[in-house]
């Protein structure tokens, strides 16, 4: 069998579909990078929320076409959007052959007439090689009234502790020169399997079996169990990057209580304030949410100058939206959507401002970064630096031409700023 897949949604699904080509590549099946030249083609979906809903379903679509242009025999439809609306989109599509939840491989691979081999991990042909994602568990506890992932995924589970370390070390020997730690919240990492957060002793052992070079990447940090001797931790770890991804989601109270997030606008305020002070270059990035029930001109003009007197080096923002089966959607004071397209886009406008001025602290500074892409027509190499996770940060562009290979380390001196990207020249 050529099978050919198509990993939609976060970094998290990254890492299913990888699992998942690792039990296909070991039951025989030939992974193919062109669809034109795969029998089965197969989707890994997202259906968290509605774009993302929008997204899967049209690459089905697109698939079904293609399955009736003779081009492919079969299709296999997998992932969240399975969990959230399995039997409407069986009735709907009824051209897809084989369906399947999330992590529900083994059953796929039976319908698909395979025997699984040893359970390994594949890489999709478009991951980079030396950016590798490290998921340390599944589902979440904390129900946001506005989230449908416990509905989706179900409660936290954590991969054990044991595990999670040989799987670094083994990405490590594969070549990853960064691992990205993901899950829905970093910080309940192993309280299923011990009764207390295990993320510390994660670190300190992948800080202790990684070889030196290795990066270590925190994402998805709920604020309420970040405190300053974390935030310590990270500072003094030579290994974990001084970059936290600590989504807020909004900063007034009254909206944090209808979230349902157990957050404090005092402690939120606390520990982004004493990141700045432990090292005013430590890099912060966030998510928030404008235009959510009840949200008043005030509560959002609180959290306009929240980030504008934090400065928050990076911020993905988002349009309140009212997806179907959460608390949130059936609130009152449910704002228009115009009004929370307006609030996006003078948030966004705000933060460029921002972003700008911290962009600006970094000229006539050298830094690391993990080169991405070798010298293109402008004549620019360009790469990440601790503060740039994969795909969603801005990037660093290099003059000149590179010594060195995408994948490799390089130390560069700043020359300008924009408000996304940096720019520098190799400095040895």
């Amino acid at each position: 069998m050529k099978l050919h897949i198509t990993s939609l949604g976060c970094a998290k699904n990254t890492v299913d579909s990888e699992n998942l080509l690792g039990l296909l590549e070991g039951a025989g099946v030939e992974i193919v990078e062109d669809i034109t030249g795969a029998d089965t083609a197969l989707v890994n979906t997202c259906g968290f929320i509605q774009p993302a809903v929008e997204e899967s379903v049209s690459a089905i679509l697109d698939l079904e076409l293609l399955k009736e242009q003779g081009k492919i025999k079969r299709i296999a439809v997998v992932g969240c959007l399975v969990n959230r609306y399995g039997e409407e989109l069986k009735k709907e599509l009824p051209s897809v052959d084989f369906w399947a939840k999330a992590e529900e491989w083994l059953p796929l691979l039976s319908s698909l007439g395979l025997t699984p081999g040893m359970p390994r991990r594949g890489r999709l042909p478009e991951t980079r090689p030396w950016t590798r994602y490290l998921k340390v568990g599944e589902g979440c506890d904390t129900r946001c009234s506005y989230c449908t992932i416990p509905s989706i995924r179900g409660q936290a589970r954590s991969v054990p502790l044991a595990e999670l370390i040989d799987m670094g070390v083994s990405l490590a020997r594969e070549g990853a020169k960064e691992l990205c730690l993901v899950g829905q919240d970093l910080t309940i990492y192993g309280r299923d399997l011990s009764g207390r957060p295990l993320l510390r002793d994660l670190l300190e052992g992948l800080e202790r079996e990684l070889p030196p070079s290795v990066w270590i990447r925190l994402l998805y940090l709920h604020p309420s169990r970040v405190d300053e001797q974390f935030i310590d931790f990270v500072a003094a770890s030579s290994r974990i990057l001084s970059c936290l991804d600590i989504p807020i989601q909004h900063i007034d109270g009254d909206i944090l209580k209808r979230m349902n997030r157990p957050d404090a606008e005092s402690h939120i305020r606390k520990i982004f304030a004493y990141a700045r002070r432990a090292d005013p270059l430590f890099a912060l990035r966030t998510t928030v949410m404008v235009g959510f029930p009840g949200e008043t001109e005030r509560q959002f003009g609180s959290l306009l100058d929240f980030l504008e007197e934090t400065k928050i080096d990076r911020v993905g923002a988002f349009a309140f939206s009212p997806e179907e089966g959460t608390a949130a959607s059936r609130m009152a004071g449910q704002i228009p959507a115009e009004e929370r397209e307006r609030r996006y886009a003078r948030l966004l406008e705000l933060q460029s401002e921002v972003s700008l001025a911290r962009q600006q602290l970094f000229i006539g500074k050298k830094l690391t970064v993990l080169l991405e892409e070798p010298r293109d027509e402008n004549g620019f190499a360009w790469g990440r630096s601790y503060r740039d996770a994969p795909e969603v940060d801005g990037l660093v562009g290099i003059a000149g031409p590179s010594p060195l290979q995408p994948g490799s380390f390089a130390e560069v001196m700043v020359t300008d700023g924009d408000e996304h990207d940096l720019y520098a020249e190799f400095s040895g």
